[in-house]
This record gives C-alpha cells, structure tokens and sequence, in this order.
C-alpha cells in the first residue's frame, strides 16, 4: 500500500514521517479487517442429503424392529415376580408362590431363596436349569444392578433377578410367547428434517440430581450431566438427559401434546449423542421410541420428569397403538 506523503506535515523530519506514515498503515490495516470481518459470513451449517438421512432412519427402525422381536426382547416378557425374604417356592403348581404355565415347567420346579439382599436358586438338576449352557442345581444369581445379570434357561423360559430400590424379583421370558410370534410391527411419523435439531448443550456442575418415578410408583435417584436446549418455531425448550450405566449416550424420557393420542400415553424415550468440544448437540426426534411397558405389562417403565414434558406436539419419532395380548 502506498501512502500520500501530502498527508503529512512538511516540517516533520524524515523519521518523524516515516513514523506517521507507520502508524496510519497500521490503523489502515486494522480497520480493512474490522470492515472485512463485519461483511464475512458466519460458517453454514452442513447440508444434510434428505436421502441418506432417510436411509438412516429407515435403518434405525429397522434395528429398532429387530430389537422388539428378538428371542430376549420386550415382547418375551411374561412374568414379573417380587421376592419375600427366605423361600419363594416355584412351579406350575398353585401351591407355589410363584406359578408358571404347566406346559413350560415342573409342578414344584425349585426355590428362589433371597436372603441379605442375594437370591440363589436351589432346584433338582433333573429340572434342566443351565446357565451358559450348563447344568444348575444351586447357585447365586447376579441381579441387574450388578450391570450383567445371571440369564437361567429353561426350554423356551429364562429367568433373570432385577431390582428396583430395595424390592427385588424374578423377571420370566419366553422367546414362544404369542405377544413376540403374532407381533405386526410399530407404526411412525413421515420422517422430517424439521425434528432433527442442532442444539446446545448446558453442563451442570457438579451434575445434578434427578429423581425419577416408574410405573410402578417408585422411585430412583438418576443424575443429569446437563440440559439439551433447542428451538422449535422460534421457542426455546430444554430438556434434562441422564447419564446411564454402560452407557456412552445420554438418556431422555420425553412426553408432548402426541402422548396419550397418537405416542405412548407415558411418554416415549431417546438417546442422544454427547456434545462435542463447542457444546454442539444433535436432538433427533425421529428416533424417539415407545417405552417398554408399551409392549408389556410386566416392565417398569421410568416417567418423564416434569421439566422433560414438552407443551408442543412433536410428531416424529414411534407412534402407538394398543397391542394384542
């Protein structure tokens, strides 16, 4: 850039107009960036392709298909049983404490025994009890809060130990129940980009408590590592997610003005993604999903904590309709 020596004052000496001279390139130059600055454009979001995302969707529901109707999924379901402490005798006779169909087990088929807050199963080994493909006579079962629960087969049965707060039962599935055979599938909303939404997430910090209520009127104490906010037609919302065990996404128990008419009644559930480095967060409503207790009466579904219930419809996402049982 060439500056005018006219500009400067003739009764300067060279190095007072060289400094002069130095100065106003300087402040030329900051102002040529301030101007190219204020006209440049913020980075556009990237373009998503409406035909791959179709395809992902199409694949999430296919997972989400063969999750439903796999030999362990929720629609194996038929049993939920709490233990008293001490014997829990069971069998298909109705003698038992726990009675299951006739076709399925022996009429005195064994004891769960739960006792200091650990159940152990003593039964004949001619009843046919494996665990990993071996025979079990007795033995203490892992329960589902020790993350990977002891499975019990038994022909088309299996048995595994939850617990919820200080209750503590039998959970029984069959790959054979009739709810998995005649099931006919889920319907969805159209998918729609509009549900897919860049958002930001809001750490707490420390992470905050949570207390979260089933189905069955307990309740669990959960912890949120921070909010997803988002917008839809202009209005900000948030929602909290929950961190669980094992598990690398964020866990959310949505409802919105659908639950009860064309979603879940009780809300539906969703993961997300973690934020990346800038606190940048996907919410993709076309993968929320129906609860298990949608399928199953024998589940113990969480709630949606109040500030997880939206005052809009979001119509994405699992639909709902009663099924056959």
């Amino acid at each position: 850039m060439i500056i005018p020596t006219r500009l400067f004052s003739p009764g300067l000496n060279e190095t007072q107009n060289r400094r002069a001279r130095t100065i106003l390139l300087t402040l030329l130059l900051l102002i040529m960036g301030v101007l190219s600055g204020s006209c440049a454009h913020p980075t556009p979001k990237p373009q998503i392709d409406p035909a791959a995302y179709a395809t992902e969707i199409d694949q999430w529901r296919a997972e989400r298909w063969a999750s439903l109707k796999s030999e362990d999924g929720w629609l194996t379901l038929v049993g939920l049983f709490w233990l008293k402490d001490g014997d829990n005798k069971f069998g298909s006779d109705a003698a038992n404490e726990i009675v299951l169909p006739q076709n399925k087990v022996p009429a005195q088929a064994g004891v769960f025994v739960l006792k200091d807050g650990v159940v152990r199963i003593e039964t004949p080994l001619k009843t046919g009890f494996t665990v990993d493909g071996k025979p079990v006579a007795s033995l203490a079962l892992r329960s589902d809060a020790d993350g990977s629960p002891t499975v019990l087969h038994l022909g088309s049965l299996t048995f595994q130990i939850i617990q919820r707060n200080e209750k503590i039962g039998v959970r029984v599935k069959d790959k054979d129940n009739p709810d998995r055979l005649n099931f006919q599938g889920t319907q969805f909303y159209p998918v729609a980009l509009k549900w897919r939404i860049d958002a930001r997430f809001l750490p707490y910090n420390p992470p905050k408590p949570v207390s979260i209520t089933n189905v069955l009127g307990m309740q669990s104490a959960e912890t949120s590592p921070g909010a997803v906010k988002f917008e839809v037609d202009g209005n900000s919302y948030q929602l909290d997610a929950i961190t669980e065990k094992g598990e690398t996404k964020y866990f959310m128990i949505i409802a919105d003005k659908t639950s009860g008419k064309e979603s879940y009644p009780a809300g539906r559930y969703l993961y997300v993604d973690p934020p990346d480095s800038a606190g940048r967060i996907v919410i993709d409503f076309n993968k929320a999903y129906s609860p298990p207790c949608a399928f199953t009466k024998f589940a113990t579904c969480p709630l949606p904590p109040r500030q997880n219930r939206l005052p809009f419809a979001i119509e994405a996402g699992e639909k709902y309709s009663p099924h056959p049982r």
